[in-house]
């Protein structure tokens, strides 16, 4: 059996943070906003391989009113969803990731960030697709007030 999944997520922009997405830092004048570090790319992908196995999503699981995730590493968040979506019997055939955001220019960095979530899901970057798009200027990413993440995924059952 197979099984879709989509995730969709959205942070702020803001002075002070570092920009996290997909476990890589990207150099920014800003960075996102949120309880963890706020990596709008990896949250989307935990709730689209959440959605697809019908366990919930990432605000169930880590609840932003609990204080052991202050500032989590969501690449290891992602390790817990991954070995939590294979203890209820499914395997990830492959992932699809876009980012909205107007700046920063993010190709530089989609290699790097494809290579951090297949490590960190224990697949091969072949898996995993990361893509990124700016607004033309338009709404709340391109007037550089956030960035949001959408991501697709499909696991078989094991």
């Amino acid at each position: 059996m197979m099984r879709i999944g989509h995730g969709m997520d959205v942070h702020r922009l803001v002075e002070g943070r570092k920009l996290i997405l997909c476990g890589v830092e990207v150099p920014h004048t800003l960075g996102l906003l949120g309880h963890s570090d706020a990596d709008v790319a990896t949250h989307a992908l935990m709730d689209a391989m959440l959605g697809a196995a019908a366990l919930g999503d990432i605000g169930k699981l880590f609840p932003d009113t609990d204080e052991r995730y202050r500032g989590a590493d969501s690449i290891g968040l992602l390790g817990e969803v991954c070995a939590l979506v294979r203890a209820h019997g499914f395997v990830l055939q492959n992932a699809d990731i876009t980012i909205v955001a107007q700046k920063p220019k993010l190709r530089p960095y989609i290699d790097a960030m494809r290579e951090r979530l297949a490590g960190a899901m224990g697949v091969c970057a072949g898996q995993i697709s990361v893509k990124a798009t700016t607004t033309e200027a338009l709404g709340f990413e391109g007037e550089q007030l956030g960035i949001t993440a959408h991501a697709v995924c499909l696991l078989e059952s094991v």
